[in-house]
């Protein structure tokens, strides 16, 4: 039986992943795809066909009716087809041993093969392209937090759990251990790398980390990763949730983004002595520039931004830090000089095709304008007062969801990466969310102002 490395899948031929097929006895392909706003939470929609039609699905002729889809437009685009990437392709472990299932990730491709150009992988696609131009690669290990909670009777998903443990506890303690070391067992059969794992601060909250991978790489990795993750769960009677603040009294779940920019095969960021490099400082300083108009991308929830609160170890101010863990960015210089930049705000509900996009053509921007960083924090945020930012300058990072669209509104940098049309359907989607949010009235105002006013 060959083993399979997803992250060197792309090697493999058409003929080699029938004989996969074949010899594993796969009865069913999922072709998963990502499109406009049905995924701008990162939620991938899926068509399976069976084994007998894969020839077909490689040769790109599997269609599918986008009419009752949201997020495609038009009767022009009612039939679109299915462009597998055979990079992606993957047994799914957790599936029937006989008659398994497997999959391929899909862009969405006209009639004349050319893709939609503003699906979050097509996006993806090309500022990676436009930055290997320039010789640049970009490298991304992705730390993802997600909860473990109790279902009810009627297999429905709560917010309970009986465990007390808190960060890097262990067993009897962590009483998520076992399904943890699941996950990452079946993680490791379809080919992933995973760095490490732990209990997290918050009771019943967990986190895995990936090796570093190139952008498009461990974007995929990351849908499927949550696919595992929900799936293993729900094995233990558990229900897995990567909202970001599920509950308001603990810490929320973010997914940090540990970055490298390589060019010639050598981490640019790493300069002399283990400091960042000047290239690295345009890049961070790209980032920070445009963070703000990023955010409603890398938080697109109303419930992201109840995470992104002083008191709670996320970032709530644009500042970056060699030394102070709290800054939104942290310059990291591990064992052996590499010298990484730490993204800390973003969580594991945004779509990660767009976050990396924006993330890199923003820091590319930086390196070509020779852009400069602002003053480092060098003090811990939580003992400034706000006259003290003032004067430091430190700008604070949207507060909600509607500042957020605004932010976005207002740089021109992320019309242009996710386009114009993309952006304009993102930002109607994210209004009518926040709208509707407003419109609520929650059992805190009921508690607090019904019976005194």
């Amino acid at each position: 039986m060959r083993k399979k490395k997803e992250n060197n899948m792309e090697n493999y031929s058409k003929s080699e992943i029938l004989q996969m097929v074949e010899e594993e006895d796969v009865e069913f392909i999922r072709q998963a795809m990502k499109r406009r706003a049905s995924n701008m939470f990162g939620v991938l929609k899926n068509v399976a066909i069976p084994s007998s039609r894969l020839i077909k699905a490689m040769e790109n002729r599997c269609t599918i009716d986008t009419a009752s889809l949201d997020g495609f437009t038009g009767g022009e685009e009612c039939d679109l087809y299915l462009k597998p990437d055979l990079s992606t392709f993957s047994i799914l472990p957790w599936r029937p041993q006989q008659g398994k299932v497997a999959r391929f990730l899909c862009d969405v491709c006209r009639e004349d093969g050319t893709e939609i150009e503003d699906s979050p992988r097509s996006i993806l696609k090309r500022v990676v392209k436009k930055a290997q131009e320039k010789g640049y690669t970009l490298k991304v290990n992705p730390e993802c937090e997600f909860f473990l909670f109790h279902t009810d009777d009627n297999g429905m998903p709560t917010t309970l759990t009986h465990e007390k443990a808190g960060y890097l506890d262990t067993s009897p303690i962590d009483l998520g251990e076992n399904t943890r070391r699941d996950i990452i067992l079946t993680l490791e059969e379809m080919g992933y790398e995973i760095d490490s794992s732990h209990h997290e601060i918050s009771p019943a909250q967990h986190e895995i980390d990936f090796t570093y991978e190139n952008a498009m790489a461990t974007a995929d990795k990351i849908m499927t990763f949550k696919m595992a993750v929900r799936t293993i769960a729900k094995r233990y009677g558990l229900h897995a949730t990567f909202m970001p603040k599920p509950r308001a009294e603990v810490n929320g779940s973010g997914m940090h983004l540990n970055m490298r920019l390589l060019k010639d095969g050598k981490n640019i960021f790493k300069g002399e002595d283990g400091a960042l490099s000047a290239e690295g400082e345009a890049f961070l300083a790209g980032i920070l520039y445009h963070i703000q108009g990023m955010t409603a991308v890398m938080n697109p929830l109303v419930n992201s931004y109840k995470r992104l609160v002083p008191g709670f170890e996320a970032p709530s101010e644009v500042t970056w830090s060699r030394t102070q863990r709290n800054a939104l960015v942290h310059v990291r210089k591990e064992r052996g000089g590499e010298v990484n930049l730490e993204l800390r705000s973003p969580d594991s509900a945004s779509n990660p095709y767009l976050v990396f996009a924006l993330c890199l053509a923003a820091g590319m921007e930086g390196i070509e304008k020779g852009l400069q960083v602002p003053e480092e924090l060098t003090k811990d945020i939580r003992n400034l007062n706000e006259e003290e930012k003032k004067l430091l300058g430190i700008q604070m990072l949207p507060e909600n969801l509607g500042e957020a669209i605004k932010a976005m509104g207002q740089d021109t940098l992320v019309s242009k990466v996710l386009g114009e049309t993309y952006r304009k359907g993102y930002m109607k989607a994210k209004r009518k969310e926040w709208k509707d949010y407003l419109e609520q009235v929650s059992e805190w105002e009921l508690n607090r102002y019904l019976y005194r006013v």
